[in-house]
């Protein structure tokens, strides 16, 4: 579903994404994985025209992105970023609205969506009329979500969607990720730097170091074949984790 053929991106004298080659299949759940500054963000941002590359091409369904129209595109592919970026004087409802008004969308067909929707993220119908200071972070969060699924897309980046949440809100919204990626038959791409993340909640991880993709596979395959000493000190970490805990319990 998603091809990026030797796509590259530079700021200045600094590589941002190098010369990376990257197939993932519809119904997939991607985790990109990388430090700060590895170029993670800017990969994911380009399939969705935020970013255009300098060299190599990215490719929806067979069609070159390039070619299509970027406002279009956006408003096909669902987008969550950290702390949900929400418009803070508009309502739940007309938040999870926003799409699908621009789309031309009736008022009946968008009242049933942010309702289907709202049930989808687990979030109250009376939530719907509150505005986002009025909720918590990770029901914010939830609304980010409900927002980017809003006019039925195919398509799910996610860019550190989780990071600014407590551990147990942190869980609770992975599986709930989890969940509905799999009833609504996704194909998702998730950015994030947490390890023990990307190996629970991923079909495969993309691992990004000093702007390019050092390996991609299975959490099986890069916790038991790592491609290179990178990779294999991550691997090592969520070893690590999981013995501390081990031992405590």
């Amino acid at each position: 579903m998603i091809e990026l053929a030797g796509v590259s991106k530079r700021y200045g004298d600094d590589w941002a994404v190098r010369d990376v080659t990257l197939t993932i299949a519809k119904g997939e759940l991607v985790a990109v994985l990388g430090e700060s500054g590895s170029g993670k963000t800017t990969l994911v941002k380009m399939v969705n025209r935020l970013v255009d590359p300098d060299a190599g091409a990215v490719r929806v369904d067979g069609v070159d992105v390039a070619r299509t129209d970027a406002v279009a595109l956006r408003r096909s592919i669902g987008y969550v970023i950290q702390h949900a970026g929400l418009f803070p004087h508009w309502t739940v409802a007309a938040n999870i609205a926003t799409v699908p008004e621009l789309l031309g969308w009736s008022p009946d067909d968008i009242r049933a969506r942010v309702a289907e929707l709202l049930l989808l993220v687990g979030l109250e119908a009376r939530h719907g009329e509150r505005f986002p200071d009025q909720l918590s972070g990770g029901q914010r969060q939830r609304v980010g979500v409900a927002r980017a699924l809003a006019a039925r897309p195919k398509l799910l980046l996610l860019d550190e969607p989780f990071g600014a949440l407590d551990p147990i809100t942190r869980t609770a919204l992975q599986g709930e990720l989890r969940r509905i990626h799999k009833e609504l038959a996704l194909t998702t791409i998730m950015v994030t730097h947490d390890i023990v993340e990307a190996l629970a909640l991923a079909d495969r991880i993309a691992v990004m170091y000093r702007s390019v993709l050092v390996q991609i596979g299975t959490p099986a395959e890069l916790m038991h074949a790592p491609a290179d000493a990178y990779v294999a000190e991550l691997m090592g970490m969520a070893r690590q984790q999981a013995d501390a805990i081990a031992r405590v319990v």
